[in-house]
Parts: C-alpha cells; sequence; structure tokens
C-alpha cells in the first residue's frame, strides 16, 4: 500500500513535501534525557499536532503520512529516522534501541515516493536531530544518541555525494538541533547556554530563549517556530523573516522541538552513485 499523501495546497510544489507521523497513544511514556519529567497530555499533544500539520500545509507543503508505530512511544519525532541529502535518504540508527523500529515506517514511505535509501548498517547510531545541513557542510552533534562509530558511517556515506561532514560536541542538549538551527541566510542561531561552544560556528546569532533555537526554514521567507519564544519570533522578524509560531507544549516536555516532526523532501528523488 502506497504512504497516504494528505495535501491541502493545491499549488504546492512537488519539491515542497513533508513526511509526518501521527503521534503514537503512548507518548506519555516517551524519552527525556536531559529535563525533569512532567506529564504529558496525549490527547492536548495530538490536537497540536495537528495544529503543526496546518502550519505546514497552509505555507504551501503537501504532507505525507509515514504509517503509525504505535508501539513507540517517540516515533512522531519522525525527523530521527532519516536525514535528507538533496534527492537521497539516508536511514539513521537510532541511539536509542527502544526507537529503532521507527526506521521501517520512514523507509517504506520514502520507497513508495521513489527515493533512494541508504541504510547505517553498522554497530554505530545516529538520530536525525544530530543532523544540521548548511549549504554543502552538514554538522552532526557528537553526543549522547550519535556515536563515534555511528559518526564515521554517516561520513562514509554522506561525503561522497558532495558534503563536508564536521562533527560538532553536544553534552548540554539531546540532540545538536536540540541547540542550534540555521536560518536560511546560513547564521546558525541558538541559546548560548545550550552549545558547547558557539564560537564553533562561524556565523552564530543569540536567541534571547531555549525555544527560540529551532526554526524550519519553510521558504518565502517563512521560519516555523514555537509560540513559546515571542522573543526570539520577534528577534527573527526583526532580521525580515516571517516568523510562524506553534503551539508544540506537550512536545516540549519531551525535549522535542518544531524540527523534530517533520522531514522536509525539497528534492525530486534522485539515483544513487
Amino acid at each position: 500500500m502506497l504512504a497516504c499523501v494528505t495535501t491541502h495546497a493545491p499549488t504546492a510544489g512537488i519539491e515542497r513535501r513533508a513526511l509526518i507521523r501521527r503521534p503514537s497513544p503512548r507518548l506519555d511514556a516517551g524519552l527525556v534525557t536531559h529535563q525533569e519529567r512532567v506529564p504529558v497530555d496525549v490527547d492536548a499533544a495530538l490536537e497540536q499536532w495537528h495544529g503543526y500539520v496546518s502550519a505546514l500545509t497552509e505555507t504551501g507543503w503537501t504532507t505525507i503520512d509515514v504509517d503509525p508505530a504505535v508501539e513507540c512511544a517517540d516515533s512522531v519525532f519522525v525527523e530521527d529516522t532519516v536525514v535528507m541529502i538533496d534527492g537521497i535518504a539516508v536511514l539513521t540508527r537510532p541511539g536509542a534501541a527502544t526507537r529503532r523500529d521507527e526506521t521501517a515506517g520512514t523507509e517504506k514511505a520514502l520507497r513508495d515516493l521513489g527515493y533512494n535509501v541508504l541504510a547505517m548498517g553498522g554497530s554505530g547510531t545516529l538520530d536525525g536531530g544530530d543532523v544540521l545541513k548548511v549549504g554543502d557542510i552538514v554538522y552532526v552533534g557528537r553526543g549522547g544518541r550519535t556515536d563515534a562509530a555511528g559518526l564515521a558511517e554517516f561520513r562514509q556515506l554522506v561525503e561522497p555525494l558532495g558534503k563536508r561532514v564536521i562533527g560538532v560536541p553536544v553534552t548540554k542538549v539531546l540532540h545538536l538541533k536540540s541547540a542550534v538551527t540555521a536560518l536560511p541566510d546560513s547564521t546558525i542561531i541558538g541559546c548560548p547556554s545550550l552549545v558547547d561552544d558557539p564560537s564553533f560556528f562561524p556565523h552564530f546569532r543569540p536567541m534571547p530563549e531555549e525555544t527560540g533555537s529551532h526554526v524550519v526554514d519553510l521558504g518565502d521567507g517563512r521560519l516555523l517556530m514555537a509560540a513559546s519564544a515571542p522573543r526570539s519570533a520577534d528577534l527573527v522578524a526583526g532580521l525580515g523573516y516571517t516568523p510562524v509560531p506553534v503551539d508544540i507544549s506537550e512536545f516540549e516536555k519531551l525535549e522535542g522541538c518544531v524540527t523534530c516532526l517533520s522531514v522536509r523532501l525539497r528534492h525530486l528523488p534522485r539515483s544513487g552513485e
């Protein structure tokens, strides 16, 4: 059966598609590593997820539902299962053993869409949330979920595709993109208290809120951001971008952010090389 495609934006081009995955009913049992566990309202989270999906479709993105993984509490964080390198999908090997069954549904959806999939097959681990692409540079967080062997294997898969992989230490947060993301002009943004070494990045702009460290480039100057970071949204607006705020407070209880809940497919499938 082909992946279910849901679209509310008839003008959306094929280059603007995004994988999403419905939250598991076991979401409240999701992993927490760097913050205190607090109860998650699963019903409220589902409502927020629908709001997140609406923000994508209303800005011209076609959403593609990955088959649900109801037994996997963290499966809504689909970003961790795959890294898109132009038109090729690199399937990850998540650092948490309880999350490794999540990758099968992501692989199926991408193969149904015609993408070539390169799967990590070694003993190393890597989460997609540890991967930040900025032009031809791919920063990879080396921390709790991504180990040295996983970084090495990922580098072997990706560098032949014309990318340069740079390992970045991550000790204060779950993933690299829990600490930093990038604006469309390649400026790295983040909350300094969460970043091991801000001077590591050539252009770093501090953000006033932790959740303001996360943006998703929706195109046309629009940036998806958490509603919990209004001061950061004002800062971004002052740089000439248009913030698109979404309430993801239930997912933030599980160290989730706006990048975790989708995987953008901005390139047509192409054959492996």
